[in-house]
């Protein structure tokens, strides 16, 4: 089971024993400062061992005060006019520890150090297909989630949640090989403060290595400067350097580090950071 999302007042959450934290992800100034105390009363009473929080520029000291600290930061991401802070509250001490730390540190020099690439250059068979997908589709984009995450953040693995969200807040991409699917990713809109996180990216162990990801990425942003949508970003894993080198390549600014964050692929990994201006 996936963590669950609700309200608390008019700011979102997600919470739940997968991810073991609570996840601020849309904080509403009306629900501000009293949310921190309600969020905090929320991980103790479910023994989570994490907070985490996407905070607005006018909310970091308060944050801060509150024994909150930075881990990664995207200038301009509401509006483009507002920074947002990435801040984390440990509630569990062995949950700050980082096991693998040179190994990220290796994964970040190296997608810093590599070359962007040109549009031209990708995806040359012709038996592919690009195109945003709808409904009809959910069914194949399960079983390329299912292949390629046996575990996931949010509920790709279930149809109804893949429609409902097509009709909310969320674009999903695709490729074909002529009739099968083989690599989805998706853009999840904040319409109302024009920032956009590229992301779901899946793409079948046996078509990995060609670009598949890095030519999603370049059209999903071509879609999201047409719906008016200002900064893009990306919460990638850490130890993969496909992920992290495919937004370095696509000139995408490395932002931080969130410390053991988001259970994907079956346990609890650190996240990389980055973001582009799109307009």
């Amino acid at each position: 089971m996936s963590d669950i999302i609700e309200k608390i007042g008019s700011s979102v959450i997600q919470h739940g024993k997968m991810s073991d934290r609570v996840y601020l992800m849309k904080l509403s100034e009306q629900d501000f400062p009293s949310i921190l105390k309600e969020v905090k009363e929320l991980a103790v009473k479910n023994g989570y061992a994490k907070i985490f929080a996407k905070v607005p520029g006018w909310a970091k000291k308060t944050f801060e005060s509150d024994g909150y600290k930075k881990e990664a930061h995207i200038p301009c991401f509401y509006n483009g006019v507002e920074d947002v802070f990435f801040m984390a509250k440990y509630l569990n001490p062995n949950r700050e520890r980082i096991s693998n730390a040179a190994f990220i540190a290796a994964v970040i020099q190296t997608a810093k150090n590599v070359a962007p690439v040109q549009m031209d250059a990708l995806m040359q068979k012709d038996d592919y297909h690009f195109c945003i997908l709808n409904s009809e589709d959910v069914a194949d984009m399960v079983s390329v989630y299912k292949m390629v995450f046996k575990t996931y953040p949010f509920p790709i693995h279930d149809t109804k949640y893949l429609v409902a969200t097509m009709e909310e807040n969320i674009v999903y991409f695709g490729i074909w090989d002529k009739k099968s699917l083989v690599a989805v990713s998706s853009c999840e809109m904040d319409v109302q403060s024009k920032n956009v996180e590229m992301t779901d990216f899946a793409t079948l162990p046996e078509y990995r290595g060609q670009g598949l990801a890095l030519y999603l990425l370049i059209n999903m942003e071509a879609e999201m400067k047409k719906r008016g949508m200002l900064t893009a970003y990306t919460i990638a894993r850490a130890e993969s350097y496909g992920m992290n080198i495919t937004f370095a390549k696509a000139r995408y600014t490395y932002a931080g580090l969130l410390v053991n964050n988001t259970n994907i692929s079956g346990g609890i990994e650190s996240m990389n950071v980055w973001y582009k201006a799109l307009q």
